[in-house]
């Protein structure tokens, strides 16, 4: 009976050895299970942030030279009419290009005076209010007309053009004979019924008697002038592709 019990006994303890060595097989493999599990919400929390663009200012009375991308005339012309005209030369500010050729700048027609043909020769004031980049960024800006004559304008050596300080800004574009479009001018005075100087197109090459009466002004699409920034504007360093 002793034996009995005692071979009882060593099957007893046997048996719960085997089960703590289970237990101890399973523990750690359930524990690296749910480890797994965790990895995937401790990722989000280490993954990099995009780094931020550089911006660079562009200074006021910097000059871009754009391309008339539609038709706009002072004979149907309403102020608050909109039109785009496109980026002919980069634009760079500190060395770096930032408004590549090919972006956008949106003019806003800011005045008109219907041609007469007993006083004088229609005219269109436009101003210059949004640039959007290749990219699709978009940025306000405070742009006036002006014309792109070397007598005009000088450019530094990190490519940058600029309008000289003797640049006229009070400008329109004037009905007159022009072939690829309305000539630009300035104006003598301001208010309705302002003149035209008698040193109006002279930046050009033409006489003031050049300008029709009777005449509208017509901007023809593919015409080419300048903008010159009255107020800096930031933006991004351009994409290079």
């Amino acid at each position: 009976m002793t034996n009995f019990n005692h071979n009882l006994a060593r099957r007893a303890l046997g048996f719960l050895v085997l089960i703590a060595l289970a237990a101890g097989s399973v523990l750690p493999a359930f524990g690296q299970r749910r480890s797994t599990r965790r990895s995937p919400r401790l990722g989000r929390y280490t993954r990099p942030v995009a780094a931020q663009p550089s911006y660079y200012t562009v200074s006021a009375n910097t000059l871009l030279r754009v391309r008339m991308n539609e038709v706009i005339s002072s004979e149907n012309a309403r102020i608050g009419d909109r039109f785009t005209t496109t980026v002919v030369d980069p634009v760079y500010a500190r060395g770096v290009e930032v408004i590549p050729a090919g972006s956008i700048v949106t003019g806003r027609v800011a005045s008109v005076t219907r041609a007469s043909r007993k006083s004088k020769a229609g005219t269109l004031g436009v101003g210059f209010v949004s640039v959007q980049l290749p990219s699709g960024l978009t940025r306000v800006i405070n742009g006036s007309l002006t014309d792109v004559s070397s007598e005009s304008v000088s450019s530094d050596n990190e490519g940058q053009v600029s309008g000289k300080s003797s640049m006229k800004r009070n400008v329109v574009f004037i009905g007159g004979g022009a072939a690829t479009g309305a000539l630009i001018g300035a104006i003598a005075g301001g208010g309705k019924g302002a003149g035209i100087g008698a040193g109006v197109g002279a930046g050009l090459g033409v006489a003031g008697a050049y300008f029709s009466k009777g005449k509208e002004a017509e901007v023809k699409r593919g015409t080419e002038f300048g903008v010159v920034l009255n107020q800096s504007v930031a933006l991004p360093v351009a994409n290079v592709r």
